[in-house]
């Protein structure tokens, strides 16, 4: 029976088809004429700019929708361009408003910058999106083995920027490309064989490798909260297919479910050509490597200014700017990549910085970030203007002294690994000999998972009025968790002294599992002092500085998938999210270990399983884990106060 509307699908299209055409063919009843115009031409008094709608032209022919907006006014203007397949009209029309600013206040738009220094901001769909026309894929890789077309991301950038140098009168022929996730990857793919005419590019928060630590996987553990995006992006040109809310809590949802792939099933995604890979891969296999953008641009010099913008708290993409920043910063003689880090959620560098959750800063980061380092750097590349020095090669926040830092590298200053070890009586220690032998032991149980945030989890979502908080759950109390027995937790002492860390923090862990398969959560936490009087909600608050999982299957390489060995203590390494925090006196560092962040990733059975995605019932289990006093967090320790 489920298989009827599929089958009558072509024939109930045909018809529309038709009826369509019929429509279009019909004769006018001049009698009584209609009183819609064949073309509207709003009216633009009084506005502060010009709004003009039109199809560049790709090389294949493929026509790209692009909406152009000039300041009233303006002559020899630079061009800020954004690529999105979030549909270019919505990210131009915010408000209803005569006001540049206005319209553009929102995503993707640094609104204050683009509109007060007076940029004309270009907005296209990707092809496959929205008003462009052509074939969407995900993340559409470069010309090679996995795209056989003559066109890519990189193509289309070029034949874009070729037609608006050539054909925008305003311009001064410079052009700078900008955009926050699958808009910040964007401009990684405009670095690949760049336009002459791009001088500079602003990845935000960008999707670079999507199974080492960005959208999809996390070290192997697959991201299944993103299972609604995955269907509403890809399945339909203008996401008008939506994913349908059918529990107050998601944790209840994806428990019932059973594995991610029969969740999928239920969904409806073997439908999308996206889904069906991602199932296909699940190992670090060519198919993820070959479009990893940081492997890609480490392997050809970058020679348009470049500034990479890292958000400590970010639930999407937390891996990509750090990952990009390592592999290009060292072949960079001519100093043209810069880096940013800030206290800032998924895109929080447009919006207001001054708090994230229940964390104050004691100013706007944000606001500062774009006034005094991408104002300045779009000003130098794209206006010419060799009067505005260079912002420093990495601008950095430094959470919890709440300080901007201006850094010649990152990490910046002397840095000295040192221990946090996971000792007897659910101690952490700073430096100190290793316990070889002793252990601590906890039941994971795949039927009751450990939440990834405090029930009830709202769905994945953006919009505050519904309650969908997810761009912050990463300041969120960790508190539930170091609760549960099945949680193993270490605190060190009160501090009397700051400890300040710049860098990644590395998880050695040494662990065992009675099952076949394990995943391993290692949280990095701020325990604050038990009473905060300026803000008594943050007494004993438990914020995570950093954490990441891995799943133990690939802990002998990531494209080797194995059983682990039942019962015997195994090394697992595995680096977490880079910070720039100092843990003040007064507090107390923590780490939390744990076997399941659900359903923020799927569960693992806990049985070796060809592909997890497919796991049966009966091979959930549970599994007595035991981490062993040997396991220990390298903190990247500065050694002086800069």
């Amino acid at each position: 029976m489920t298989s009827c509307p599929v089958r009558l699908a072509p024939l109930i299209g045909a018809v529309a088809l038709a009826g369509f055409a019929h429509a279009q063919t019909a004769p006018q009843y001049t009698e009584l004429p209609s009183e819609t115009p064949a073309e509207f031409r709003p009216p633009d008094a009084g506005f502060n700019y010009v709004k003009r709608t039109v199809m560049i032209p790709m090389r294949d022919g493929t026509k790209l929708n692009t909406i152009i907006i000039v300041p009233k006014g303006v002559h020899d203007a630079p061009i800020l361009l954004t690529r999105t397949p979030y549909d270019a009209s919505s990210l131009v029309n915010h408000a209803d408003s005569s006001d540049l600013e206005t319209i553009l206040t929102g995503y993707d738009n640094a609104a204050d910058v683009i509109a007060g220094e007076g940029y004309i901001r270009v907005v296209q769909d990707v092809r496959g999106k929205y008003g462009s026309e052509g074939d969407y894929v995900m993340n559409r890789p470069l010309h090679g083995p996995l795209n056989p077309t003559p066109v890519d991301h990189s193509t289309d950038t070029y034949d874009t920027i070729e037609w608006l140098t050539k054909n925008v009168a305003e311009t001064n022929g410079r052009v700078g490309i900008i955009g926050i996730s699958y808009d910040g990857f964007l401009p990684l793919m405009a670095l690949v064989n760049p336009h002459p005419a791009l001088k500079v590019a602003v990845p935000m928060n960008p999707m670079v490798d999507g199974w080492k630590g960005d959208d999809w996987f996390h070290n192997g553990a697959f991201r299944q909260i993103n299972m609604s995006y995955m269907l509403e992006q890809v399945v339909t040109r203008a996401n008008t297919a939506k994913w349908p809310i059918t529990n107050y809590d998601d944790y209840d949802m994806y428990l019932r479910a059973g594995s991610a792939g029969a969740l999928g099933r239920e969904r409806g995604l073997e439908q999308s050509g996206f889904w069906n890979k991602v199932v296909a891969h699940p190992a670090y296999d060519a198919f993820w490597r070959q479009q990893a953008m940081d492997g890609i641009l480490a392997r050809q010099p970058v020679t348009v200014p470049t500034l990479l913008v890292h958000s400590y708290w970010d639930a999407e993409d937390i891996y990509g700017a750090i990952a990009v920043w390592k592999a290009i910063k060292p072949h960079d003689t001519e100093n043209k990549v810069f880096l940013s880090l800030g206290p800032w959620s998924h895109g929080g560098a447009i919006g207001d910085g001054a708090t994230l959750g229940t964390l104050k800063f004691g100013s706007d980061t944000a606001l500062y970030w774009r006034q005094q380092v991408l104002k300045p750097f779009l000003a130098r590349y794209l206006k010419g203007d060799a009067n505005v020095p260079d912002i420093p090669t990495v601008t950095a926040f430094e959470t919890g002294t709440n300080k901007w830092r201006n850094l010649p590298a990152w990490p910046g200053g002397a840095i000295e690994p040192v221990a946090l070890r996971l000792a007897a009586n659910q101690k952490a220690q700073l430096g100190g000999a290793a316990d070889a032998k002793g252990y601590d032991e906890y039941v994971s149980d795949p039927a009751k998972p450990v939440p990834f945030r405090q029930r009830p989890i709202p769905p994945y979502g953006y919009d505050e009025a519904k309650g969908q908080t997810w761009p912050r759950w990463l300041v969120d109390d960790q508190r539930e968790a170091s609760g549960r027995t099945d949680v193993a937790t270490f605190v060190s002492d009160v501090l009397t002294a700051p400890v300040k860390i710049s860098g990644e923090p590395v998880a050695h862990l040494v662990a065992s599992t009675s099952g076949t398969d394990s995943d391993w959560v290692v949280k990095l936490i701020d325990v604050y002092p038990d009473q905060v009087g300026s803000q008594p909600a943050m007494g004993g608050y438990q914020l995570m500085v950093a954490g990441d999982i891995f799943r133990g299957r690939y802990r002998e390489g990531f494209d080797k998938p194995k059983a682990l060995a039942p019962n015997k203590a195994l090394a697992y390494r595995f680096g977490l999210p880079t910070a720039n925090h100092v843990f003040l006196p007064g507090h107390r560092i923590m780490v939390q270990v744990q076997s399941s962040w659900f359903p923020l990733y799927d569960r693992n059975p806990q049985t070796f399983v060809p592909n997890i995605f497919f796991a049966q019932p009966g091979d959930y289990r549970k599994a007595t884990q035991r981490v062993y006093h040997s396991s220990y967090v390298e903190l990247p320790l500065v050694k002086a106060a800069q």
